[in-house]
């Protein structure tokens, strides 16, 4: 029922392993369109359809946040950033890039400025769809490690919503307010240098990004969702977004090592978040700090999943 989903992810995946290597956008709707056993037209329609865009907007958008990196972390030329990320020549990348973000390459390059990148796009999701998780065998979960541990002081660059319970109801939230939506805020965090929690470094897949649920001042509950950065960082902050500084402290850890998503994540999701509900914070000298944000960082391929619940010493 949902093959199509599927198999559009998997040409998004691909889309990614081209532009990094040496990307052709001819050879890949070519070799997409081969692979599908469709004309390339066919696999475009399907492509807009299910992502609400065409494949060359899509791919010039992806090309273009990978470009915005190299320009930000790099002296390379800008030339050859352009011919690298698959742009004919410096003058049509620099238009591409002007038309997307309002300044250009070099303009960007001096001031290096939070700009919203076009993350990739996910369109098999088993939650979204409703579908469960592929893979019911239980033996693929692994024993849920908790363990105490002290974060440095550091920024926490976030948005929030009272009222949010978890992940998905907070950005169901967030969509209705201008600026703030999903792919707003993700986009400029994928802009951010310096990010603490960067695992993997690929642009788009919401790298060094969390989440984390708190208790407002009324006992309501809320979720934030943001960046750390380190407590002296000095760049410039998307305006929308909210910065504050975050003191030393100690943290119950509950994590399950990396996993399958769309085979188990939902189970992990439970086993995680059951060990930390059922936890006896009391016998090693704690109790929670409701007046903290319990962190969520979720990254199957490569983290796991973890929850960080502040917690104070008794006495």
């Amino acid at each position: 029922m949902f093959e199509w989903q599927r198999t559009i992810q998997n040409m998004v995946n691909i889309i990614e392993e081209q532009i990094v290597n040496d990307f052709n956008e001819e050879m890949t709707l070519t070799y997409l369109a081969d692979k599908l056993g469709y004309s390339p037209y066919h696999v475009t329609k399907k492509f807009k359809n299910l992502t609400g865009m065409t494949f060359r907007n899509y791919v010039r958008l992806r090309r273009l946040a990978y470009s915005v990196i190299e320009l930000r972390d790099t002296e390379s030329r800008i030339i050859d950033i352009a011919l690298k990320y698959g742009f004919s020549s410096q003058e049509a990348y620099t238009r591409s890039f002007k038309n997307e973000y309002g300044i250009t390459p070099n303009e960007y390059r001096k001031r290096r400025m939070p700009l919203v990148l076009h993350t990739k796009h996910n369109t098999f999701d088993p939650y979204y769809l409703g579908i469960g998780e592929i893979s019911m065998k239980k033996t693929e979960l692994q024993e849920v490690i908790i363990a105490r541990v002290t974060l440095p002081a550091h920024k926490l660059l976030h948005i929030k919503n009272i009222g949010a319970n978890n992940y998905f109801s907070f950005w169901e939230l967030q969509e209705n307010i201008p600026g703030q939506g999903c792919n707003t805020i993700c986009g400029l965090l994928d802009s951010i240098k310096d990010k603490i929690d960067t695992v993997s470094g690929k642009i788009g897949e919401f790298d060094g990004q969390i989440g984390g649920g708190f208790y407002d001042e009324s006992g309501k509950k809320g979720y934030v969702y943001g960046i750390r950065l380190p407590i002296d960082y000095n760049g410039q902050l998307p305006k929308q977004m909210i910065c504050t500084d975050i003191p030393e402290k100690e943290y119950i850890v509950f994590s399950h090592p990396t996993f399958e998503y769309d085979k188990i994540g939902s189970s992990v999701c439970e086993a995680v978040e059951n060990a930390m509900e059922n936890y006896d914070y009391s016998a090693c000298g704690c109790n929670q700090d409701k007046d903290s944000i319990v962190y969520q960082m979720h990254n199957p391929e490569n983290i796991g999943y973890r929850l960080y619940v502040p917690v104070k010493s008794i006495g």
